[in-house]
């Protein structure tokens, strides 16, 4: 049975992730990129597709933390014979992947048990293993098609189709188990120089951090959620990925599991708006950098969503060699929403590259010119209905989020206009901008209730309508938002927390159910405080925030009744709504772009 997600704790080094469960297995770990193909992939099935553990033999009770504002994991063992802590990193060491894993002794004596079986190419490829170490600098060797596998520090014996082997540590003591991830046609990379290797990544870590503008509340909470959207941040690329892992359930048991270890362009501008808020304005220049790579060419070509270097080619396929965490199939790479149309990325494109400006960023004429040829895009299909930020696989509709959310691109381009100097006809943008504003004004509202609705023809509500004020399409406490959250809090509320819109109503074509979003209950958060309801957002705010696990960490969604982490994780989305949540109860005024 695979362990709970919310039993999982993050490393990363900007360029992939692995996912350390409780009891000491990495059950996630993909390289060189957070989109490679796993090695190590019982996340997704069973200790047959691949992990790595590392704990005390017998029984020993475990406790863990990230050292200070990093992703160096310490899991604290306590047995019957001693203490000892199992410090798990993946170093930022340029061009290397490694897998650290120091054991450290603390009080008497431990004996540890690892046991290692790496299945490459998502479990498809099992890899040709030889010792190619000494007695005294063990070394075993795995290869199989491209990747190659050298696990340095311990004597491993073969076990079956896997490895075992003891590391015994005493107080003051430690042992390095060093996993070095390769291209098979090249030569091994030499062994980690570890001390420097931890020593780096912690100095890393900690002075980014240092560098964190926030003097709101939940400052810890948004310290680390801060450091997760780094953490998902390609170093090379800039692209943003939406998560660490691919297909994790929305409903256990069920077929809703997705691939989100790509860009979409939605999430990632989200993402940086929260980082540039915070004082990370390099950021922002490098994933413009990246935008304008990824969309180079004709920006009637833009999609949705991309590789995290900018590719294009992301066929949805589902994997027979992963069965699926706890059963839950299909297992899918790649994402098939790649050749959706959705209306509202544009608007945050612009909104984000707008608060960019607002906060700094030097104008480039190459990025400003693809801004001006991406409204020309959404002009040309702006009565199209589009398959909505939720992605939907029913039959498309004119989503009244988008519809704001291209009211909102048009009136970014207004503003670039009129308050920054540059080119464009301002006229024809204020035109269409007030056209949709009508049109969303007359087909967007239920007359009998006065709230926004989820889509045109529909009495339907739906938790994005939230994001009307975040970017001031009206007011927080517009009787039409304040009918909206009434809406929301009768008929999406029945747990607590906000589940994006009622899939009973059938318009996401996707069998099942979900749970409750949390995005969506940080951003009612940010309403609550943004419309005078002070008691009932930190109320909200508490109870959102209890979701993270005991390192920090959100999930997509979350089960109230079994108190259980779901979906892929950890989620830019979930935290960077929570920065947000955060910043609003501290009584900042919002992203800077977005005031009316």
């Amino acid at each position: 049975m695979s362990a709970p997600i919310e039993d999982y704790a993050v490393l990363s080094n900007c360029r992939t992730a692995a996912l350390v469960s409780r009891e000491g297995s990495v059950d996630w770990f993909c390289a060189p990129r957070f989109d490679s193909p796993s090695m190590f992939g019982a996340m997704l099935g069973e200790k047959e597709q691949g992990h790595w553990s590392v704990r005390p033999e017998g029984d020993a009770t475990a406790t863990r933390r990230y050292d200070g504002d990093t992703f160096v994991l310490v899991t604290r063992w306590e047995s019957a014979t001693g203490v000892a802590e199992v410090h798990d990193l993946l170093p930022i060491d340029g061009g290397r992947v490694d897998l650290v894993r120091r054991i450290v002794g603390i009080e008497g004596t431990v004996e540890f048990t690892t046991h290692l079986r790496i299945r490459f190419d998502y479990a498809r490829a099992l890899p040709w293993v030889r010792q190619v170490g000494t007695d005294a600098g063990p070394a075993l060797h795995a290869i199989a098609g491209p990747d190659a596998l050298i696990i340095r520090g311990v004597a491993l014996e073969p076990h079956g189709h896997a490895h075992r082997g003891r590391v015994t540590v005493s107080a003051g003591g430690h042992a390095d188990l060093v996993a070095t991830w390769n291209e098979s046609y090249l030569e091994t990379p030499a062994p980690l120089d570890v001390d420097a290797a931890l020593a780096r990544t912690r100095d890393w870590w900690t002075a980014w951090a240092a560098t964190i503008d926030h003097d709101g509340p939940h400052r810890d909470e948004v310290v680390r959620s801060l450091l997760v959207l780094r953490a998902l941040t390609h170093e090379d690329t800039g692209g943003i990925v939406a998560a660490a892992t691919t297909s994790l359930p929305e409903q256990f048991g069920g077929a809703r599991n997705w691939d989100y270890r790509y860009v979409w362009l939605r999430d990632a501008a989200l993402t940086l708006e929260t980082l540039v808020a915070h004082g990370f304005l390099g950021v922002a220049e490098g994933w413009r950098s990246w935008l304008i790579r990824a969309i180079a060419g004709d920006p009637a070509q833009m999609q949705i969503m991309y590789g995290i270097a900018g590719e294009r080619d992301l066929p949805e396929r589902e994997l027979t060699s992963l069965p699926g965490y706890d059963g839950a199939a299909p297992v899918r790479i790649g994402n098939g929403a790649v050749d959706q149309y959705q209306a509202d990325v544009v608007g945050e494109v612009m909104v984000a590259l707008e608060a960019a400006r607002l906060s700094g960023l030097a104008e480039e004429p190459f990025a400003w010119a693809l801004q001006r040829a991406l409204l020309d895009g959404v002009e040309s299909r702006a009565d199209e209905p589009d398959n909505g930020i939720w992605e939907i696989r029913g039959e498309p509709q004119h989503f009244t989020q988008s519809r704001a959310m291209m009211w909102a691109a048009f009136d970014r381009g207004v503003r670039a206009v009129r308050e920054h100097g540059l080119d464009g006809p301002v006229e024809r943008w204020l035109t269409l901008r007030d056209a949709l504003r009508a049109e969303i004004d007359a087909r967007g509202v239920d007359a009998a209730t006065g709230a926004f609705v989820q889509h045109y023809g529909s009495t339907e509500v739906d938790a994005s309508l939230l994001l009307l004020p975040q970017v001031g399409f009206c007011a927080p406490d517009d009787p039409r938002m304040l009918a909206t959250v009434g809406r929301i809090e009768r008929e999406l509320m029945g747990t607590g927390l906000v589940h994006r819109y009622r899939t009973e109503a059938g318009v996401d074509g996707l069998a099942g159910t979900e749970h409750p979003f949390l995005a969506c209950t940080f951003w009612l958060v940010e309403q609550y405080a943004r419309s005078g309801r002070t008691a009932d957002a930190e109320a909200l705010m508490r109870r959102a925030c209890a979701t993270a696990n005991d390192v920090g960490l959100f999930s997509e969604e979350y089960d109230p009744g079994a108190r259980r982490q779901v979906g892929n994780t950890p989620q830019a989305l979930s935290h960077l709504a929570q920065v947000r949540a955060a910043d609003a109860l501290g009584g900042h005024g919002g992203r800077a772009a977005h005031r009316t």
